[in-house]
Protein backbone atom coordinates (compact mmCIF):
# COMPACT_ATOMS: atom_id res chain seq x y z
CA UNK A 1 0.00 0.00 0.00
CA UNK A 2 1.53 3.48 -0.79
CA UNK A 3 1.44 6.26 1.81
CA UNK A 4 2.37 9.61 1.67
CA UNK A 5 3.40 11.36 5.04
CA UNK A 6 2.86 15.41 5.50
CA UNK A 7 4.06 17.67 8.18
CA UNK A 8 2.62 20.73 8.14
CA UNK A 9 2.53 24.32 9.15
CA UNK A 10 5.18 25.45 6.88
CA UNK A 11 4.19 28.39 4.38
CA UNK A 12 4.93 27.08 0.43
CA UNK A 13 7.26 29.43 -1.79
CA UNK A 14 8.73 29.02 -5.23
CA UNK A 15 7.41 28.04 -8.52
CA UNK A 16 6.19 24.98 -10.13
CA UNK A 17 5.65 23.94 -13.29
CA UNK A 18 2.19 21.58 -14.13
CA UNK A 19 1.75 18.71 -15.91
CA UNK A 20 -0.15 17.30 -18.97
CA UNK A 21 -3.94 16.85 -18.56
CA UNK A 22 -4.56 13.67 -17.55
CA UNK A 23 -8.25 14.66 -18.45
CA UNK A 24 -7.06 15.66 -21.96
CA UNK A 25 -5.00 13.31 -23.15
CA UNK A 26 -6.99 9.83 -22.21
CA UNK A 27 -9.68 10.60 -24.88
CA UNK A 28 -6.59 11.78 -27.42
CA UNK A 29 -5.44 8.49 -26.85
CA UNK A 30 -8.59 7.14 -27.63
CA UNK A 31 -8.80 9.17 -30.83
CA UNK A 32 -5.47 7.93 -32.08
CA UNK A 33 -7.08 4.58 -32.97
CA UNK A 34 -9.25 6.35 -35.74
CA UNK A 35 -6.22 6.81 -38.04
CA UNK A 36 -4.04 3.84 -39.38
CA UNK A 37 -0.66 5.41 -38.60
CA UNK A 38 1.50 7.23 -36.26
CA UNK A 39 0.13 9.87 -33.51
CA UNK A 40 2.69 11.35 -31.73
CA UNK A 41 1.41 13.51 -27.89
CA UNK A 42 3.97 15.50 -26.24
CA UNK A 43 4.05 16.82 -22.94
CA UNK A 44 1.81 13.63 -22.14
CA UNK A 45 2.05 13.09 -17.76
CA UNK A 46 3.67 9.96 -16.01
CA UNK A 47 -0.05 8.42 -14.49
CA UNK A 48 -1.18 5.21 -13.99
CA UNK A 49 -4.01 6.27 -16.09
CA UNK A 50 -1.84 7.31 -18.86
CA UNK A 51 0.19 3.96 -18.05
CA UNK A 52 -3.24 1.87 -18.09
CA UNK A 53 -4.80 3.43 -21.11
CA UNK A 54 -1.25 2.56 -22.69
CA UNK A 55 -1.68 -0.89 -21.88
CA UNK A 56 -5.15 -1.11 -23.62
CA UNK A 57 -4.12 0.41 -27.02
CA UNK A 58 -1.21 -2.55 -26.79
CA UNK A 59 -3.73 -5.20 -25.65
CA UNK A 60 -5.49 -4.22 -29.19
CA UNK A 61 -1.98 -4.07 -31.14
CA UNK A 62 -1.20 -0.69 -31.24
CA UNK A 63 2.90 -0.22 -30.86
CA UNK A 64 3.24 2.35 -27.98
CA UNK A 65 6.50 4.14 -27.49
CA UNK A 66 6.54 6.60 -24.40
CA UNK A 67 10.31 8.46 -23.81
CA UNK A 68 10.02 11.29 -21.37
CA UNK A 69 6.82 13.05 -21.89
CA UNK A 70 6.68 11.92 -25.76
CA UNK A 71 4.05 9.72 -26.33
CA UNK A 72 4.31 7.55 -30.26
CA UNK A 73 1.03 5.98 -30.74
CA UNK A 74 1.59 3.04 -33.81
CA UNK A 75 -2.12 2.08 -35.06
CA UNK A 76 -1.14 0.00 -37.97
CA UNK A 77 -1.82 -3.03 -36.74
CA UNK A 78 -4.77 -2.70 -34.46
CA UNK A 79 -6.32 -6.52 -33.96
CA UNK A 80 -8.57 -6.75 -31.27
CA UNK A 81 -12.30 -4.34 -30.16
CA UNK A 82 -11.92 -5.94 -27.28
CA UNK A 83 -11.44 -4.10 -23.78
CA UNK A 84 -9.91 -6.20 -21.34
CA UNK A 85 -11.76 -6.02 -18.17
CA UNK A 86 -8.86 -5.70 -15.62
CA UNK A 87 -8.48 -2.17 -17.37
CA UNK A 88 -11.77 -1.21 -17.61
CA UNK A 89 -12.31 -1.69 -13.83
CA UNK A 90 -9.49 -0.02 -12.57
CA UNK A 91 -10.07 3.66 -15.18
CA UNK A 92 -13.87 4.83 -16.28
CA UNK A 93 -12.13 6.57 -19.03
CA UNK A 94 -11.67 3.30 -21.03
CA UNK A 95 -15.29 3.59 -21.64
CA UNK A 96 -14.21 6.53 -24.76
CA UNK A 97 -12.70 3.29 -26.52
CA UNK A 98 -16.22 2.51 -27.37
CA UNK A 99 -16.75 5.33 -30.08
CA UNK A 100 -13.48 5.38 -31.35
CA UNK A 101 -13.26 1.39 -31.89
CA UNK A 102 -17.08 1.80 -33.92
CA UNK A 103 -15.35 4.97 -35.75
CA UNK A 104 -12.30 2.48 -36.77
CA UNK A 105 -13.88 -0.82 -36.74
CA UNK A 106 -17.11 -0.81 -36.66
CA UNK A 107 -17.81 -2.82 -33.76
CA UNK A 108 -16.52 -2.89 -29.59
CA UNK A 109 -16.70 -5.10 -26.69
CA UNK A 110 -16.40 -3.90 -23.50
CA UNK A 111 -18.29 -4.13 -19.93
CA UNK A 112 -19.12 -1.14 -17.43
CA UNK A 113 -16.03 1.42 -16.27
CA UNK A 114 -14.52 1.23 -12.81
CA UNK A 115 -12.12 3.76 -11.73
CA UNK A 116 -12.76 6.24 -8.30
CA UNK A 117 -16.06 5.41 -6.36
CA UNK A 118 -16.98 8.59 -6.05
CA UNK A 119 -20.88 7.79 -7.42
CA UNK A 120 -22.84 5.97 -10.32
CA UNK A 121 -22.07 7.73 -12.86
CA UNK A 122 -24.37 5.63 -15.45
CA UNK A 123 -23.30 5.39 -18.89
CA UNK A 124 -26.56 5.22 -20.88
CA UNK A 125 -25.80 9.13 -21.92
CA UNK A 126 -22.80 7.64 -23.85
CA UNK A 127 -25.24 4.27 -25.25
CA UNK A 128 -28.03 6.65 -26.40
CA UNK A 129 -25.30 8.93 -28.49
CA UNK A 130 -23.75 5.73 -30.43
CA UNK A 131 -27.59 4.71 -31.09
CA UNK A 132 -28.02 8.01 -32.54
CA UNK A 133 -25.23 7.50 -35.23
CA UNK A 134 -25.95 3.72 -36.24
CA UNK A 135 -24.76 2.21 -33.59
CA UNK A 136 -26.93 -1.44 -32.33
CA UNK A 137 -25.98 -1.76 -28.50
CA UNK A 138 -26.54 -5.44 -26.90
CA UNK A 139 -25.81 -5.33 -23.40
CA UNK A 140 -25.87 -8.88 -21.22
CA UNK A 141 -24.27 -9.97 -18.01
CA UNK A 142 -22.45 -6.69 -17.92
CA UNK A 143 -20.83 -6.83 -21.50
CA UNK A 144 -21.56 -4.43 -23.45
CA UNK A 145 -21.13 -4.92 -27.49
CA UNK A 146 -22.03 -2.44 -30.10
CA UNK A 147 -22.06 -2.68 -34.03
CA UNK A 148 -22.29 -0.42 -36.72
CA UNK A 149 -21.73 -1.59 -40.65
CA UNK A 150 -21.60 1.91 -41.05
CA UNK A 151 -21.98 4.96 -38.94
CA UNK A 152 -23.56 7.65 -39.95
CA UNK A 153 -24.65 11.30 -39.30
CA UNK A 154 -26.93 11.94 -36.75
CA UNK A 155 -28.51 14.36 -33.69
CA UNK A 156 -27.71 13.74 -30.45
CA UNK A 157 -28.93 15.64 -27.82
CA UNK A 158 -27.63 15.16 -24.54
CA UNK A 159 -30.15 15.89 -21.40
CA UNK A 160 -26.60 16.60 -19.52
CA UNK A 161 -23.45 17.97 -20.52
CA UNK A 162 -21.43 15.10 -19.90
CA UNK A 163 -18.19 15.00 -21.03
CA UNK A 164 -17.63 11.10 -21.36
CA UNK A 165 -20.54 11.31 -23.73
CA UNK A 166 -19.36 14.06 -25.95
CA UNK A 167 -15.95 12.44 -26.25
CA UNK A 168 -17.74 9.05 -27.44
CA UNK A 169 -19.88 11.31 -29.71
CA UNK A 170 -17.38 12.99 -31.17
CA UNK A 171 -14.90 10.19 -32.11
CA UNK A 172 -17.99 8.04 -33.12
CA UNK A 173 -18.78 10.89 -35.59
CA UNK A 174 -15.22 12.01 -37.29
CA UNK A 175 -15.53 8.88 -39.64
CA UNK A 176 -19.39 8.50 -39.84
CA UNK A 177 -21.05 9.25 -43.28
CA UNK A 178 -22.68 12.83 -43.17
CA UNK A 179 -22.78 15.37 -40.68
CA UNK A 180 -23.53 15.08 -36.95
CA UNK A 181 -24.37 17.75 -34.56
CA UNK A 182 -23.83 17.03 -30.74
CA UNK A 183 -26.21 19.57 -29.07
CA UNK A 184 -26.40 20.08 -25.67
CA UNK A 185 -22.13 18.92 -25.47
CA UNK A 186 -20.01 19.52 -22.82
CA UNK A 187 -18.06 22.74 -22.83
CA UNK A 188 -14.70 21.58 -20.45
CA UNK A 189 -11.16 22.90 -22.30
CA UNK A 190 -10.26 19.05 -22.66
CA UNK A 191 -13.28 19.27 -25.36
CA UNK A 192 -12.07 21.87 -26.84
CA UNK A 193 -8.21 20.00 -27.18
CA UNK A 194 -9.96 17.24 -28.27
CA UNK A 195 -11.52 18.86 -31.43
CA UNK A 196 -8.35 20.70 -31.88
CA UNK A 197 -6.36 17.58 -32.33
CA UNK A 198 -8.79 15.55 -34.10
CA UNK A 199 -8.86 19.10 -36.97
CA UNK A 200 -4.81 18.33 -36.80
CA UNK A 201 -5.46 15.00 -37.63
CA UNK A 202 -7.91 15.83 -40.99
CA UNK A 203 -11.32 16.17 -39.03
CA UNK A 204 -13.32 18.62 -39.95
CA UNK A 205 -15.10 19.96 -35.94
CA UNK A 206 -16.23 22.95 -35.21
CA UNK A 207 -18.15 24.55 -32.13
CA UNK A 208 -15.53 22.75 -29.71
CA UNK A 209 -15.88 24.35 -26.28
CA UNK A 210 -19.68 25.22 -27.15
CA UNK A 211 -22.83 24.02 -26.36
CA UNK A 212 -23.37 22.80 -29.86
CA UNK A 213 -20.44 21.00 -31.82
CA UNK A 214 -20.37 20.02 -35.76
CA UNK A 215 -18.85 17.38 -36.96
CA UNK A 216 -18.53 16.75 -40.92
CA UNK A 217 -17.43 12.92 -41.31
CA UNK A 218 -14.63 12.45 -43.27
CA UNK A 219 -12.98 9.17 -45.04
CA UNK A 220 -9.18 9.30 -43.77
CA UNK A 221 -7.04 10.57 -41.27
CA UNK A 222 -3.73 11.24 -41.07
CA UNK A 223 -0.18 11.26 -38.84
CA UNK A 224 0.22 14.09 -36.68
CA UNK A 225 1.84 15.66 -33.66
CA UNK A 226 -0.09 17.21 -30.83
CA UNK A 227 1.00 18.74 -27.72
CA UNK A 228 -1.86 17.89 -24.46
CA UNK A 229 -2.56 21.32 -22.43
CA UNK A 230 -1.94 21.84 -19.06
CA UNK A 231 -4.07 19.75 -16.47
CA UNK A 232 -6.00 22.78 -14.87
CA UNK A 233 -7.24 20.37 -12.16
CA UNK A 234 -3.78 19.94 -10.98
CA UNK A 235 -3.06 23.05 -11.07
CA UNK A 236 -6.07 24.01 -8.78
CA UNK A 237 -4.75 21.62 -6.74
CA UNK A 238 -1.61 22.92 -5.98
CA UNK A 239 -3.29 26.87 -5.47
CA UNK A 240 -5.09 24.60 -2.92
CA UNK A 241 -2.05 23.41 -1.44
CA UNK A 242 -0.53 26.78 -1.75
CA UNK A 243 -3.64 28.75 0.15
CA UNK A 244 -3.86 26.01 2.66
CA UNK A 245 -0.31 26.29 4.01
CA UNK A 246 -0.38 30.96 3.69
CA UNK A 247 2.10 30.45 1.07
CA UNK A 248 3.09 32.56 -2.15
CA UNK A 249 4.13 31.01 -5.31
CA UNK A 250 3.90 30.95 -9.32
CA UNK A 251 2.09 28.11 -10.68
CA UNK A 252 3.54 28.13 -14.45
CA UNK A 253 1.89 25.79 -17.50
CA UNK A 254 -1.38 26.73 -17.48
CA UNK A 255 -4.17 28.72 -18.64
CA UNK A 256 -5.24 30.72 -16.23
CA UNK A 257 -8.87 32.00 -18.18
CA UNK A 258 -9.40 28.22 -17.95
CA UNK A 259 -9.42 28.29 -14.25
CA UNK A 260 -12.12 31.30 -13.95
CA UNK A 261 -14.76 29.69 -11.67
CA UNK A 262 -11.79 28.67 -9.44
CA UNK A 263 -9.70 31.81 -9.36
CA UNK A 264 -12.91 33.45 -8.67
CA UNK A 265 -13.47 31.41 -5.48
CA UNK A 266 -9.85 31.58 -4.46
CA UNK A 267 -10.06 35.20 -3.91
CA UNK A 268 -13.37 35.37 -2.34
CA UNK A 269 -11.34 33.25 0.31
CA UNK A 270 -8.86 35.72 0.12
CA UNK A 271 -5.90 34.72 -1.98
CA UNK A 272 -3.94 37.34 -4.29
CA UNK A 273 -4.00 36.38 -7.62
CA UNK A 274 -2.68 37.50 -10.55
CA UNK A 275 -2.96 36.29 -14.13
CA UNK A 276 -0.57 35.89 -16.87
CA UNK A 277 -0.92 34.77 -20.35
CA UNK A 278 0.32 30.78 -18.96
CA UNK A 279 0.72 30.97 -15.51
CA UNK A 280 -0.47 32.54 -12.22
CA UNK A 281 0.86 34.24 -9.00
CA UNK A 282 -0.57 33.25 -5.99
CA UNK A 283 -0.24 34.72 -1.67
CA UNK A 284 -2.26 34.07 0.77
CA UNK A 285 -1.91 35.38 3.98
CA UNK A 286 -3.64 34.45 6.67
CA UNK A 287 -6.66 31.53 7.06
CA UNK A 288 -8.97 30.86 3.81
CA UNK A 289 -12.46 33.26 4.26
CA UNK A 290 -15.67 30.58 4.49
CA UNK A 291 -17.26 30.75 0.82
CA UNK A 292 -20.83 29.07 0.29
CA UNK A 293 -19.84 26.85 -3.78
CA UNK A 294 -21.73 24.44 -5.79
CA UNK A 295 -20.05 22.35 -8.20
CA UNK A 296 -20.91 22.15 -11.45
CA UNK A 297 -20.50 21.28 -15.54
CA UNK A 298 -17.78 23.60 -17.08
CA UNK A 299 -17.45 26.86 -16.55
CA UNK A 300 -18.96 26.44 -13.50
CA UNK A 301 -16.64 25.56 -10.31
CA UNK A 302 -15.67 21.92 -11.23
CA UNK A 303 -16.60 18.76 -9.51
CA UNK A 304 -13.01 17.32 -9.25
CA UNK A 305 -11.67 20.14 -6.98
CA UNK A 306 -14.53 20.00 -4.75
CA UNK A 307 -12.71 17.49 -2.17
CA UNK A 308 -9.36 19.97 -2.48
CA UNK A 309 -11.89 23.20 -1.69
CA UNK A 310 -13.25 21.17 1.29
CA UNK A 311 -10.09 20.86 2.79
CA UNK A 312 -9.68 24.55 2.73
CA UNK A 313 -13.24 25.42 4.34
CA UNK A 314 -12.01 22.63 6.88
CA UNK A 315 -9.51 25.24 7.81
CA UNK A 316 -11.17 28.54 7.10
CA UNK A 317 -12.86 31.00 9.23
CA UNK A 318 -16.22 31.01 9.87
CA UNK A 319 -19.05 28.63 8.11
CA UNK A 320 -19.21 27.51 4.39
CA UNK A 321 -20.62 25.07 2.42
CA UNK A 322 -20.32 23.01 -0.71
CA UNK A 323 -23.18 21.77 -2.67
CA UNK A 324 -21.98 18.40 -5.18
CA UNK A 325 -23.78 18.06 -8.15
CA UNK A 326 -22.41 16.46 -10.08
CA UNK A 327 -20.97 13.02 -8.25
CA UNK A 328 -22.76 12.21 -4.43
CA UNK A 329 -19.91 10.20 -3.65
CA UNK A 330 -17.41 13.24 -3.60
CA UNK A 331 -18.06 13.46 0.35
CA UNK A 332 -16.22 10.51 1.03
CA UNK A 333 -12.93 12.43 2.13
CA UNK A 334 -15.18 14.56 4.71
CA UNK A 335 -14.75 11.45 6.76
CA UNK A 336 -11.22 11.43 6.68
CA UNK A 337 -10.77 15.30 7.02
CA UNK A 338 -12.70 14.84 10.11
CA UNK A 339 -10.43 12.76 12.14
CA UNK A 340 -7.95 15.61 11.92
CA UNK A 341 -10.19 17.20 13.14
CA UNK A 342 -12.81 19.32 10.54
CA UNK A 343 -16.16 20.47 11.67
CA UNK A 344 -18.17 18.85 8.39
CA UNK A 345 -21.80 18.64 8.88
CA UNK A 346 -23.35 16.04 5.57
CA UNK A 347 -27.12 16.39 4.93
CA UNK A 348 -27.63 14.49 1.18
CA UNK A 349 -25.84 16.44 -1.43
CA UNK A 350 -24.58 19.25 0.66
CA UNK A 351 -22.03 19.90 3.43
CA UNK A 352 -21.44 22.77 6.03
CA UNK A 353 -18.41 23.11 6.92
CA UNK A 354 -17.35 25.41 10.24
CA UNK A 355 -13.37 25.84 10.21
CA UNK A 356 -10.98 25.06 12.68
CA UNK A 357 -7.26 25.57 12.67
CA UNK A 358 -5.10 23.91 12.87
CA UNK A 359 -6.03 20.68 12.17
CA UNK A 360 -4.63 17.20 13.71
CA UNK A 361 -2.10 15.15 11.82
CA UNK A 362 -3.04 11.57 12.20
CA UNK A 363 -3.22 8.11 9.88
CA UNK A 364 -6.12 8.93 7.24
CA UNK A 365 -7.29 7.14 4.16
CA UNK A 366 -7.48 8.14 0.45
CA UNK A 367 -10.75 7.21 -0.60
CA UNK A 368 -10.83 8.22 -4.48
CA UNK A 369 -8.50 10.25 -6.66
CA UNK A 370 -9.04 13.89 -5.58
CA UNK A 371 -9.95 13.24 -1.76
CA UNK A 372 -6.42 11.77 -2.03
CA UNK A 373 -5.17 15.16 -2.92
CA UNK A 374 -7.09 17.20 -0.62
CA UNK A 375 -5.51 15.16 2.34
CA UNK A 376 -2.43 16.43 1.03
CA UNK A 377 -4.04 20.11 1.19
CA UNK A 378 -4.97 19.03 4.78
CA UNK A 379 -2.15 17.91 5.67
CA UNK A 380 -0.18 20.94 4.99
CA UNK A 381 -2.49 23.17 7.40
CA UNK A 382 -2.00 20.63 10.20
CA UNK A 383 0.11 20.10 13.57
CA UNK A 384 2.25 17.18 13.38
CA UNK A 385 2.61 14.35 10.99
CA UNK A 386 -0.05 13.17 8.79
CA UNK A 387 0.32 9.71 7.00
CA UNK A 388 -1.93 9.08 4.22
CA UNK A 389 -2.39 5.26 3.18
CA UNK A 390 -3.63 4.17 -0.16
CA UNK A 391 -2.38 6.49 -2.30
CA UNK A 392 -2.06 4.68 -5.35
CA UNK A 393 -5.42 6.79 -6.04
CA UNK A 394 -3.47 10.01 -6.37
CA UNK A 395 -1.24 8.17 -8.73
CA UNK A 396 -3.64 7.97 -10.93
CA UNK A 397 -3.82 11.78 -11.64
CA UNK A 398 -0.70 13.47 -10.32
CA UNK A 399 2.89 12.52 -11.58
CA UNK A 400 4.75 12.91 -8.07
CA UNK A 401 2.83 15.09 -5.70
CA UNK A 402 5.54 14.95 -3.46
CA UNK A 403 8.32 15.64 -6.02
CA UNK A 404 6.34 18.96 -6.87
CA UNK A 405 5.31 19.66 -3.67
CA UNK A 406 8.80 19.30 -2.27
CA UNK A 407 10.38 21.85 -4.95
CA UNK A 408 8.32 24.70 -2.89
CA UNK A 409 9.71 23.50 0.22
CA UNK A 410 6.70 21.44 1.71
CA UNK A 411 7.77 18.51 4.22
CA UNK A 412 6.44 15.73 2.28
CA UNK A 413 7.45 12.34 1.02
CA UNK A 414 6.33 9.20 0.14
CA UNK A 415 7.80 5.93 2.07
CA UNK A 416 5.91 3.46 0.16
Amino acid sequence: MSIIQVHGLQPLKGEIGIQGSKNAVLPMMAASILHKGTVVLTHVPGIQDVYCMKGILEYMGCVCTLEGDRLTIGTDALTDIRIPEKYLKAMRSSIMMLGALLGRCGEAVTCYPGGCSIGRRPIDLHLHALEKLGAQIEERDGVIKATAERLHGGEVNLSFPSVGATENALLAAVLAEGTTVIRGAAREPEITALCSMLNCMGAKVTGGGSDTIWIEGVKTLHDTVFEVPGDRICAGTYLSCIMASQGEAVIKGVCPGQMAAVLQAARQMGAEIKEYENHIAVAMRGRPEAVNLKTEPYPGFPTDLQSPVLSLLAIGKGTGSIRETIFEGRFATALELEKMGARIHLEEESALVTGTYPLKGCTVEAADLRGGAALVVAGLAAQGETTIRNCGHILRGYEDICRDLQKLGANIRRVL
